[in-house]
């Protein structure tokens, strides 16, 4: 069943349709006239000189050429008519990057990197990418924020009970600068931070983002990590 806005489109074109069958019901008829009207003349000026016969026939043979192309034109389907072709169909819907991509909740640790690499790509950053794994010393996601600068981030999935603590940011921060050349580094958990760690990514100019500031970032509350530090001039 078509919608509303497809009923009233197809109500405002029946006009048209209309206007473009009659002038073809009247060249129809006028070409059908005319020709008859000409065979007429032809095949009477024939019995004075007895070779317009054949002349009058083939004048009768292309009046009906061109009243069946007129009249084959006038019963093509509407989508068709005039050369117009019938609308493609819409675009399959693209899901948005706002929703199942968003929901760190419902996945596991390797699926929270690209929910965190899906929130880097709403705000801006391009491109973006998911390095994590093996060997990733330290940089679960790699993206460059839209003033250019370079942005790494560790992701850790932890629950509640369980805090990021200082070793953890100084593997990170053992790396993050000196390895993956961090304009801003980052690290995104679900939980939270010891008191040291967050003093150690204080000492190093390591943005923490704890389970609150992440739902915030998520829902558009907070702004994204890399703008907690100034962009340096130099």
């Amino acid at each position: 069943m078509g919608s509303v806005g497809e009923d009233r489109g197809a109500l405002r074109r029946r006009p048209a349709a209309i206007g473009r069958d009659l002038v073809l019901v009247i060249g129809l008829v006028g070409t059908c006239v005319g020709g008859l009207a000409l065979f007429l003349k032809t095949a009477g000026a024939a019995g004075d000189r007895g070779s317009g016969v054949p002349a009058a026939l083939l004048v009768a043979l292309g009046a009906l050429g061109v009243a069946l192309a007129l009249f084959r034109r006038g019963a093509a389907p509407a989508g068709r008519r005039g050369g117009l072709r019938t609308p493609a169909a819409p675009a399959p819907d693209v899901p948005d990057v706002g929703t199942e991509a968003l929901d760190h909740t419902a996945v596991d640790p390797d699926g929270f990197e690209h929910t965190v690499a899906a929130l880097c790509a709403r705000d801006g950053c391009t491109p973006v990418e998911v390095v994590g794994g093996a060997g990733d010393l330290g940089a679960d996601v790699i993206a460059t924020s839209l003033d250019g600068r370079r942005v790494i981030l560790q992701c850790k999935q932890y629950a509640e009970d369980h805090r990021v603590g200082s070793q953890d940011l100084q593997r990170f921060g053992g790396t993050c600068f000196t390895v993956h050349g961090a304009d801003v580094a980052v690290v995104v958990t679900t939980s939270s931070f010891t008191a040291p760690a967050a003093e150690y990514a204080a000492t190093c100019g390591i943005v923490c983002v704890d389970g609150e500031a992440l739902a915030a970032w998520t829902d558009r509350l907070a702004p994204p990590p890399w703008e907690a530090l100034p962009v340096d001039p130099a």
